[in-house]
């Protein structure tokens, strides 16, 4: 059996903060927090780790000293289900996100950053 994608670490100066916002543009919930460290997940999928199949990621934040200097080389690609794209965005903007311009020209895409800085995209509807 191959690995399954369950968790993704986030270095960042504050833990508490970035997981609020987290949860609020996912909804996801607190799993567990400490003044360093916190992580959140889908309140969707408790048994994340042990169920069989995919299941949707647990983020953990972790407090680090330096703060972010360059673009991110990983970024996560977020799909709005509920809403249109413009309708999400403005959403997202009003939770705290920022517009970025990361050399993305004319696409489908909207790129934004968190709080700290780490870029993120919002795609158009899919229909799948």
């Amino acid at each position: 059996m191959a690995s399954k994608f369950t968790e993704l670490a986030i270095d960042c100066a504050d833990p508490g903060a970035l997981a609020r916002f987290w949860c609020a543009v996912l909804d996801y919930e607190v799993e567990e927090e400490d003044e360093d460290y916190v992580s959140i997940r889908s309140p969707l999928a408790p048994e994340g780790r042990t169920r069989p199949g995919p299941v949707p990621p647990t983020l953990a934040f972790a407090h680090v000293p330096e703060g972010k200097t360059i673009k991110n080389r990983l970024h996560l690609d977020l799909n709005p289900t509920d809403r249109d794209q413009s309708e999400e965005v403005s959403r997202v903007l009003d939770l705290g996100a920022h517009h970025a311009d990361v050399g993305q020209g004319d696409v489908s895409w909207v790129t934004l950053t968190d709080p700290e800085g780490n870029e993120f995209c919002i795609l158009a509807t899919r229909l799948t």
